[in-house]
């Protein structure tokens, strides 16, 4: 990463939590580790672990077995799993697991076709599929993103594998969700400009004042309009095999 925009988002990044920084709308980590908390259960397999940060919000008698992929897990994520293991061949037994975690991982999948029917394989009767993943969202994480999934593609591919979606909510208003994709345009073509060191650069001052306008702007009408549930910045998911 060039040396100047890798010191940017290094500044930025204690403002996570505030209107100036262009991912604010997403908010933090804990509505999902909430919804987890409450869902999984039993023998819990974490498919694209990372640091395991999701541990803390699960049940006291949950046995938690993480698992990373070993070409993008340990470079890209500083992943601390039991087990490296790619998620279409998982080293699991049939009906074994009682939930399996999928959070921001499907995108990034080579194949997955392949991972959805091994979790419907090594899932109890019963057991659950919790996922998180990005509709509208840029690519990230390069070359490692391969997809985006509808609504409806989602439940497609869910039914082939075998497996029954009683949940599918957006995870952010369709308000927020644009104003995400603006702050997130800005930031973005912002540091393109420090990347060529291009003319550009000159408006970077006027960007730290658009960008959290934006983002209360988003997040006030958000409030006031209802949700459009055509536009959303990603979905919440929660699948059954029967």
């Amino acid at each position: 990463m060039n040396p100047p925009l890798q010191r940017v988002r290094s500044w930025l990044l204690p403002l996570r939590r505030t209107p100036l920084h262009p991912q604010w709308l997403l908010g933090s980590q804990a509505g999902t580790a909430s919804w987890v908390g409450q869902h999984a259960q039993g023998r819990v397999l974490d498919i694209g672990c990372a640091d395991r940060w999701i541990v803390p919000h699960l049940r006291a008698d949950s046995q938690y077995l993480a698992l990373d992929y070993p070409a993008t897990g340990g470079v890209l994520y500083g992943a601390k799993p039991d087990v490296f293991g790619d998620a279409g061949r998982l080293p699991f037994p049939d009906a074994s697991i009682d939930t399996v975690l999928l959070l921001e991982v499907l995108e990034h999948l080579r194949h997955p076709e392949a991972a959805l029917p091994e979790i419907a394989r090594v899932l109890k009767p019963g057991g659950v599929l919790l996922m998180t993943l990005p509709f509208l969202y840029p690519v990230h994480d390069a070359p490692h993103d391969y997809q985006r999934y509808t609504a409806h593609g989602l439940q497609r591919e869910l039914q082939a594998a075998g497996l029954a979606a009683s949940e599918c909510s957006p995870t952010l208003g369709s308000v927020e969700s644009a104003g995400l994709l603006f702050s997130l345009a800005l930031g973005g073509t912002a540091g393109e400009a420090i990347r060529r060191r291009s003319y550009a650069i000159l408006l970077l001052p006027l960007l730290t004042v658009v960008i959290p306008l934006v983002n209360i702007a988003s997040w006030l009408l958000g409030r006031l309009l209802p949700p459009w549930p055509a536009l959303t910045a990603g979905y919440r998911v929660l699948a059954v095999r029967p």
